[in-house]
């Protein structure tokens, strides 16, 4: 059984989600079913049953989520002889820091800097300016994105160039040339490059991956369902040796394909892993029955979805209205 130490009770399915350390692991998270709790609480177990903290990987998509995680996790050992903490962190963050220990080997120096996206469009702007392009015709924002996308679905200026055949397409590739000089100048990398330059590292440098399979023994992803390409193979690469691989995520709360996310990773998990394990976590603590009883008759239509069915143990609620406005105004 899992210690509460004053942690509160865990349902089965988050019992089973906690204990279930050792393999690939794929929890369907439903809205509002604890999942920051369970890997929190998975974290803290895998601690208690003495694997070391440092050989814990989990991998958040913002900065308040990892700080949310940590101090879960602190909260959880407290009174406990534990003098470090797992690495949680964002994709970014994990990027950045690897490059910055290995990134040397393809020619990333330990003291680039990291462009925001503000600066990342500045640099754009005058790639464009350089080009004598009309910056009404090619907006800068709408180039950004269209070089972050295809970084995102690793797919570098070189490999782009070559396909360029139209006008458009080698506009971009001129453009996308001259952003990549600036940056090279700079010693600076866009966020897109953290991810892509450390799939390249560990694609061209085996050794060097080898060494960061064996200090991240066990792997926590957490909103699968809104990871890239990228960092799909970021995370798959990672977990080849130990295969301790544990993904939370839930394809009905998939929302950010327009910046690259790929739903299909999640459907692809058990596919990946052949000996996944998937563990469904549908009781939810948020909401009235009467509000998930409609969520389901909706979310059951999706075409593509793991199959769940939230429910709760808050009766009642306020009926469903419609409410249709006029304009924006109103609505708001």
């Amino acid at each position: 059984m899992v210690k509460k130490r004053g942690r509160g009770e865990l349902n089965q399915a988050q019992e089973r989600a906690v204990l279930t350390t050792e393999g690939p692991v794929l929890i369907v998270a439903g809205a509002g079913s604890g999942k920051t709790r369970v890997l929190a609480h998975r974290i803290a177990h895998l601690i208690e049953k003495g694997v070391p903290p440092e050989s814990i990987l989990a991998i958040t998509f913002t900065n308040k989520a990892a700080g949310e995680m940590k101090n879960r996790i602190l909260s959880l050992l407290k009174g406990s002889d534990y003098f470090s903490v797992p690495w949680i962190g964002t994709f970014h963050a994990l990027s950045a820091f690897i490059l910055r220990e290995s990134g040397s080997e393809i020619g990333v120096k330990k003291s680039f800097s990291i462009l925001d996206e503000e600066d990342a469009l500045g640099l754009i702007k005058e790639s464009l300016e350089e080009a004598g392009l009309d910056p009404k015709q090619f907006e800068p924002r709408r180039m950004r994105a269209l070089i972050s996308r295809k970084k995102n679905e690793m797919e570098g200026l070189g490999k782009f160039r070559e396909s360029a055949v139209e006008y458009f397409p080698k506009i971009l590739a001129r453009v996308w040339e001259s952003y990549e000089a600036r940056l090279k100048k700079s010693n600076a990398l866009d966020f897109d490059d953290l991810l892509l330059k450390t799939v390249e590292l560990f694609s061209s440098h085996p050794e060097i991956l080898a060494r960061y399979e064996e200090r991240w023994k066990y792997i926590h992803v957490d909103e699968y369902q809104d990871t890239n390409l990228v960092q799909y193979h970021l995370t798959k690469s990672l977990a080849q040796k130990y295969k301790n691989i544990c993904v939370v995520g839930d394809i009905d709360q998939a929302i950010y394909s327009w910046r690259g996310a790929d739903f299909r990773n999640i459907l692809h998990f058990e596919r990946d892993w052949a000996e996944a394990i998937l563990i469904t976590l549908e009781e939810n603590y948020r909401s009235t029955r009467l509000i998930l009883e409609a969520a389901n008759a909706v979310i059951v239509k999706n075409k593509f979805r793991v199959p769940k069915n939230l429910f709760s143990q808050k009766p009642g609620g306020a009926k469903i209205s419609l409410f249709e406005a006029s304009n924006e105004d109103e609505e708001a």
